[in-house]
């Protein structure tokens, strides 16, 4: 286990490059010095209002410099930060801070009359405490909190340096939500190895991608991290890339060739990477910008970063050989502590007899002989059509191979009869007809796998996430077959 915890390395990297840029913001610019005393100004606030302010303490704020200072007074203080986005529904929030017992939230205005002479108070925070609580979806409906320690960020900091090359000098843009893990690799591996973060405001970031590529050149971004939609539509404006940016991470969710198809020709080093909210942001790295894809025009997620260990394992939970398919298992430093409460996820979280501990992904794939390892779907996205199982990530990739479309994604619904269908969403170019790719779709796939319906669209709708927005799919019914 790491030695270090996220507020230690960072004052470690605080006293080593004091009057370094930690923060760019439009309005502001800090030092790593500057941002310690307003930790201490904010843990000072917290201290005062409370000898003992729990386990917890939720931190609802607008994104920039005080967000970030709060966060690591919280951690500091030897507690756990829960983080929400100020625009999520009330009820939302409330429910996240009551089922993790929170007592104190900071918002805004908590930090608004703060002490600038604050002194440098003790950390408390300990490796194995508790860093943060992040809250995903559930299969109860409701969303269950994500406990992940101190050491598994503090050793993710260490891996995403030891493969990225990312130290003083790179600036990292802060794109993600805070209650989404790719907040966290933005934040601390940046701030922990001695990078500045350049936090747009929310205008900039909710604004068209002009203005947010705009914002990177004013402040020389080196790093851009975020989902692979993000990556896909700068691919398609690759004259708005800045020159300075060096490094490109695409997370959260699968990266196709036609994603980079021009960025890999701007000589910037591109990764696909994988891994669950549960093991603490990423397990497995790949780099991609001088790679083959795969034959579904998919890329390997490759292999474990430092720290951490990936098997693949069969339905008894015995790891199988290269080539074998299975199920992607994570053992090491970034497997969390497990949920809040007791959801049924939580017998996800494995412990062996001699105390080993992993985490089932749900994700299903299999290892090459090179070690990489290639992921084709979740364990749960099976359907039945005509008695045959099909993968939508299969047809979906296979879809995306075709050159008439910009983007398309295909996902599974139930007739009246309770019988599964195809639809296929997409967005077409110039040109496109509808009879040639189903002709191309039926020259790759078995007939039962072909999509009954197709929709088109100008924009595939994404959440706040970055995520495929289901609910703002359109559905296509069907009355469905008794027979």
């Amino acid at each position: 286990m790491s030695k270090a915890t996220i507020y230690s390395r960072f004052k470690e990297i605080a006293e080593k490059f004091p009057d370094s840029v930690a923060i760019y913001q439009d309005d502001r610019t800090l030092t790593f010095s500057e941002l310690d005393g307003l930790v201490n100004a904010v843990l000072t606030k917290i201290d005062s209002l409370s000898e003992n302010p729990g386990e917890f303490i939720g931190i609802v704020m607008h994104h920039g410099y005080m967000q970030i200072a709060a966060m690591l007074a919280v951690l500091k203080s030897g507690a756990a930060y829960v983080p929400a986005e100020p625009t999520l529904p009330a009820d939302r929030i409330n429910y996240m801070m009551r089922n993790a017992g929170v007592t104190l939230v900071i918002d805004d205005d908590f930090c608004d009359s703060l002490n600038p002479e604050a002194k440098d108070l003790p950390d408390k925070s300990t490796p194995e405490g508790i860093a943060y609580v992040l809250y995903t979806s559930g299969t109860t409906g409701k969303p269950k909190g994500v406990v992940i320690e101190n050491h598994s960020v503090a050793n993710y900091a260490r891996a995403f340096e030891a493969e990225m090359k990312i130290g003083p000098g790179d600036v990292m843009l802060q794109y993600s939500i805070c209650s989404f893990d790719i907040f966290v690799e933005e934040v601390f591996a940046t701030l922990l190895n001695g990078a500045a973060l350049a936090i747009p405001s929310g205008e900039i970031h909710n604004g068209p991608i002009e203005g947010l590529m705009d914002f990177c050149r004013r402040h020389k971004v080196t790093i851009l991290d975020g989902f692979p939609y993000l990556v896909a539509d700068i691919n398609h404006r690759p004259e708005l890339l800045p020159p300075s940016v060096t490094l490109i991470v695409s997370g959260g969710d699968v990266v196709r060739e036609n994603y980079i198809s021009y960025l890999r020709d701007k000589g910037v080093r591109i990764y696909n990477t994988y891994g669950p909210s549960e093991t603490c942001v990423c397990s497995n790295y790949y780099r991609i910008d001088n790679a083959p894809a795969l034959e579904d025009g998919t890329y390997p997620v490759g292999k474990p970063v430092e720290g951490v260990d990936v098997k693949i394992m069969d339905e008894n939970l015995r790891e199988v050989g290269d080539g074998v398919f299975g199920e992607i298992c994570i053992f090491g430093e970034g497997v969390g502590r497990g949920y809040l409460g007791n959801p049924p996820e939580q017998s996800n979280f494995i412990t062996l007899p001699d105390g080993t501990r992993f985490y089932r992904s749900g994700d299903m794939g299999f290892r090459r002989e090179d070690g990489n390892v290639i992921f084709l779907h979740r364990r749960d996205d099976q359907v039945m059509i005509l008695g045959r199982r099909v993968e939508p990530e299969e047809v979906e990739n296979v879809l995306n191979e075709y050159p008439d479309i910009d983007r398309g994604i295909v996902r599974a619904f139930k007739d009246e009869a309770g019988l599964h269908y195809l639809v296929a969403y997409i967005i077409p170019e110039v040109g496109f007809a509808l009879s040639g790719l189903k002709d191309w779709l039926k020259s790759k796939l078995a007939d039962f796998m072909v999509p009954e319906f197709y929709v088109a669209l100008h924009a595939i709708p994404l959440n706040s996430h970055g995520k495929v927005d289901m609910a703002q799919l359109p559905v296509v019914l069907k009355e469905g077959d008794y027979k």
